[in-house]
């Protein structure tokens, strides 16, 4: 009896265990996924219980077949979260990875979700979809981190929402470290690539393919129908350093960069829309190695220029290393529909280095439009090895040693909104409309981001003048509030104000300047996610603390992975005094601001610098500021620096600093006794540079550092009296009536 009952109850346990197996196996915390991934059999669905999973390290290693994969997925969509410093690994084969969603912490490794659980032991024949990473982010922005590497062969990643990747590291990877990854008939398709901010560095690619190691070897990927919005990271939105790669029917909407044939050769862009909308920086194709191609592709409001350019082909480096640049050579163009786009650029980079113009290049059937721009054509060397046939220019664009043809052209906007022009059969693109937007990419049950709220859009709240009544304002305000000081008086702090979020300080008269005082050693610090905006106020530094290092506004000391924005307009700033080195504006390494605005303002008495950006000295292209704009404003008795604004190293993959500064007064600013290397103005590897109607009266020197690319420097209207001058390291600037010292320069 005892035998027979043992007899049954294996059985009956077998059978249940058989029938959990091919239904859904539930777990609830780490342990219990362990060993159900242990136990899986092909077919096995594991579940992950609804709520959060803290620091949850899953490795999903398994092995399905073709008909029956091993998949996991979560008990409710929207309903499980993986947070803190959780991470996945998927190795194995036939493998389905569903529905999660990683927000709210970091990978305690290099990567989020990992297609290999070592080397030589990777993900083959596995699909990751429906699956959400925002804003999954240590908080260092210069920590080096991925957020999907996909190694081994034949594997999918679709339908998934990546946004808001802030720290250095590619978004996605596809990694070929060995031969088992090379070869690997990966398809990317069908994913939200959104909000990728401007890292001010290189690495802040949204996809890359290969490496430069493997760059001569086949990849075999393909990119297609991926929706790509305001991915700013830096100049590469894709970088392509592999061979044989597609680019099919892919949306990139208000991108700053292009897609880079950086290496490899046998690629192809075609079918794809990149709409910039008249965004700075945008941009469209960038042309390196051999038989590479675009074809049927439609680009339109693209304001990049150089290597961002709507169409960017490169001169290359004669008998180059892998990791440079190979010669343009069997370069297809052909079918393409440009509408205004401002930079058509032919043998960009063209330098002593490189001097390898394109050769057996042909650029056939495309059509250039611009309603407002003649000259969108540069060329930098010589392109006698392009060959161009059967395109047509709008008869106001400069043609090209006659050899495009120049013709009227009607343009109609099409039923989707679209400019087309109007042409012949066989001219142009053939597109009518995008393949992708936002809404048919991604998840459809995780809402997607609207833009990152600005200013000026919450609630107007009055605060009266008094002791820390504005510190509490402050500590109780939210996203986009404007905080209006709304009666005449001091507001005195003895604590620094933490601005965490977008924020709008105002004087509710324009007439009156309310008076904000502290005796903090920072007024204000802009801590991560902060952007501050002042207008119509009086800031006075005469209760600030007796000792070194004070400052009214500074950045956090910490690395901040969020850009701010400050902006600074018809407000009075004295009596930054009591000590020396008491800035206006500090910041700190391992931040960046987006903008930096000041308008119509009055600075006096100050013993320490107005702003000094150059914090990033280790000369690696990176830099604390994209745009700096001074204008309408007064400066008198500056102590330190108006401005600091640098970027060293040489190179190539970001887009600033940018510095435009107008109609200004600027008299005892940084004129030390005896010390000839006081400045006054600043400026080192900035890349766009207009300073103009400046009066300059016993300041110090103004300087010009021009180094890396092709900057664009512009002095103009300039009068500088009894100062110390203008140095600059080479000619390469405009200058037109600057007068120093009574000399013209």
């Amino acid at each position: 009896m005892t035998s027979l009952y043992k007899i049954l109850v294996c059985v009956v346990l077998t059978l249940l265990y058989s029938c959990v197996n091919s239904g859904v196996i539930k777990v609830a915390n780490v342990e219990e996924f362990n060993h159900a991934v242990k136990m899986a059999l092909p077919g096995d669905i594991i579940q992950l219980s609804n709520g959060i999973w803290s620091n949850a390290e899953l490795m999903f290693d398994a092995k399905g077949t073709a008909d029956k994969p091993i998949k996991l997925t979560v008990e409710q969509k929207a309903k499980v979260t993986l947070e803190g410093q959780s991470r996945l690994v998927i190795s194995g084969e036939y493998l389905i990875v569903e529905g999660l969603v990683f927000t709210n912490g970091y990978s305690p490794v290099g990567e989020v979700i990992s297609f290999k659980k070592k080397k030589g032991e990777y993900a083959n024949h596995c699909r990751l979809t429906e699956c959400v990473i925002d804003n999954y982010n240590p908080a260092e922005r210069m920590k080096l981190s991925y957020w999907i590497s996909l190694y081994g062969k034949n594997n999918r990643v679709d339908h998934c929402y990546l946004v808001d990747k802030r720290n250095r590291g590619v978004t996605m990877a596809v990694r070929m470290i060995d031969e088992d990854c090379l070869e690997n008939n990966h398809r990317i398709d069908h994913n939200y690539f959104g909000y990728r901010q401007n890292l001010g560095a290189n690495g802040g690619e949204t996809l890359r393919l290969g490496t430069s190691r493997y760059s001569l070897s086949t990849c075999g990927t393909q990119v297609d129908s991926n929706y790509f919005e305001s991915c700013d990271g830096e100049h590469e939105i894709i970088s392509n350093k592999s061979c044989g790669n597609k680019f099919l029917d892919n949306t990139f909407y208000e991108c700053k960069g292009t897609l880079t044939y950086r290496h490899g050769n046998d690629n192809i862009a075609e079918g794809n829309f990149f709409i910039g909308n008249n965004k700075d920086y945008t941009g469209g194709i960038r042309i390196i190695n051999k038989r590479n191609k675009a074809i049927n592709n439609y680009f339109s409001d693209l304001k990049g220029y150089r290597f961002r350019g709507a169409l960017v082909i490169m001169n290359g480096v004669p008998n180059s290393v892998i990791n440079r640049y190979h010669q343009v050579d069997g370069g297809v163009f052909a079918n393409n529909t440009f509408v205004n786009c401002d930079h058509i650029q032919l043998c960009a980079g063209s330098d002593e280095e490189r001097s390898a113009i394109p050769i057996n290049t042909t650029i056939v059937s495309n059509v250039f439009y611009h309603d407002s721009r003649n000259a969108i054509f540069t060329v930098y060397d010589d392109i006698s090895g392009i060959t161009f046939k059967n395109n047509v220019i709008g008869d106001n664009i400069e043609n090209i040693n006659n050899k495009l043809q120049a013709i009227k052209l009607k343009v109609v906007e099409n039923e989707f909104g679209f400019k087309m022009p109007q042409t012949d059969e066989g001219l142009g693109c053939s597109l009518a409309k995008p393949a992708v937007c936002a809404d048919n990419t991604g998840v459809n049950w995780y809402p997607k981001k609207a833009k990152a709220m600005q200013f000026d859009t919450g609630r107007t709240i009055a605060v009266k003048p008094g002791q820390n009544t504005l510190f509490e304002a402050i500590a109780s305000s939210h996203k986009g509030d404007i905080l209006s000081l709304s009666e005449s008086g001091d507001y005195l702090m003895n604590k620094s104000m933490i601005i965490d979020h977008p924020l709008t300080i105002i004087s509710a008269n324009e007439d009156i300047k309310p008076v904000i005082k502290s005796n903090s050693a920072h007024m204000f610090v802009l801590s991560n996610g902060g952007s501050l905006k002042l207008k119509g106020i009086e800031i006075n530094g005469n209760e600030g603390p007796n000792h070194p290092g004070n400052s009214i506004i500074s950045t956090s000391d910490r690395s901040m992975n969020c850009n701010y924005k400050l902006r600074v307009e018809d407000c009075r700033v004295s009596n930054l005094d009591v000590e020396q080195s008491f800035d206006f504006f500090k910041i700190y390494k391992n931040t960046m601001a987006d903008s930096i605005l000041i308008r119509n303002c009055q600075f006096s008495n100050i013993s320490g610098n107005i702003m000094l950006l150059d914090k990033e000295n280790d000369d690696r292209g990176i830099y604390n500021a994209e745009y700096v704009i001074i204008e309408h404003s007064e400066f008198k008795d500056i102590q330190g620096a108006l401005v600091h604004l640098y970027r060293g190293g040489t190179d190539e993959s970001t887009f600033g600093p940018s510095l435009h500064m107008e109609t200004c007064t600027l008299t005892n600013v940084a004129n030390g006794d005896g010390d000839n290397t006081i400045w006054a103005i600043y400026t080192h590897g900035v890349q766009v540079n207009h300073i103009s109607k400046l009066k300059m009266e016993h300041c110090g020197y103004l300087n010009l550092h021009m180094s890396n690319g092709e900057p664009i420097t512009s002095l103009s209207d300039i009068n500088m009296i009894d100062s110390k001058g203008i140095k600059y390291n080479n000619k390469s600037f405009t200058a037109s009536n600057v007068m120093v010292n009574g000399v013209e320069l």
